[in-house]
């Protein structure tokens, strides 16, 4: 089942620009949400600030004002796509155990997946031009161990046995988009009949692996003691 937090997946930051905006607030605006579509589609080698400056209409000179480089551009549209995804898809605060919790979790991750299919094109850009460029104390970054803290509370297990976790729940959740046509092929069927299949499946996949690693934490407890 799908979280009602769902009724939340617009991007938080997407809103209209409006007069009560300052003027460089507006901009930025303009050349991240450019800067967006440019990236998903050409990636960072790709992507043409000619081409964002005349989507955003916004002088290309800014671009280099505001972020330096286009390659600083590029980190920011990912750092602000990135956000939408955590801000907009938290863990469910109010699911009734953890099981609850991790489902919900992961069907809130497919369902902004297939809203917001750009974040996993600019996901496999960054991760094939700028991994070298990976900062463990970016805002982003501790947004994330943040998350592994809060799910390894909720499931009763070590952040060490639980960011490892996450990350599978994460891979059960993208992967099917990530890679689509292989997808559909496997699964003999269209692409968007492909993902919900996977989508259902994943969860399943999800419940698991918890059951899994609450077994291992169990015994490695019972050894200890």
């Amino acid at each position: 089942m799908i979280h009602r937090s769902l009724t939340r997946l617009l991007p938080s930051r997407h809103f209209p620009y409006t007069s009560s905006m300052p003027n460089s607030s507006r901009t930025k605006r303009a050349l991240l949400d450019a800067g967006r579509k440019e990236f998903a589609r050409y990636g960072l080698a790709g992507g043409r600030t000619d081409r964002i400056a005349a989507v955003s209409r916004v002088n290309k000179q800014r671009i280099y004002a505001y972020f330096g480089s286009k390659e600083g551009l590029f980190e920011a549209v990912v750092d602000d796509a990135l956000e939408d995804l955590l801000d907009v898809v938290p863990l469910p605060s109010d699911a009734p155990d953890a099981a609850a919790t991790v489902r919900d979790y992961l069907g809130n991750l497919v369902a902004y997946h297939r809203k917001h299919p750009e974040l996993m094109r600019l996901m496999q850009w960054e991760s094939l031009e700028r991994t070298s460029a990976i900062d463990l104390r970016s805002p982003r970054a501790l947004k994330c161990q943040a998350k592994v803290q809060t799910l390894a509370t909720w499931l009763g297990l070590t952040p060490e046995q639980t960011a490892p976790l996450l990350v599978q729940i994460i891979l059960l959740a993208t992967g099917p988009q990530a890679v689509l046509n292989l997808t559909a092929m496997v699964l003999a069927t269209g692409p968007q009949a492909a993902l919900t299949k996977t989508g259902e499946a994943g969860v399943t996949a999800a419940m698991t692996l918890i059951a899994a690693a609450a077994r291992q934490a169990d015994q490695a407890r019972d050894t200890a003691s």
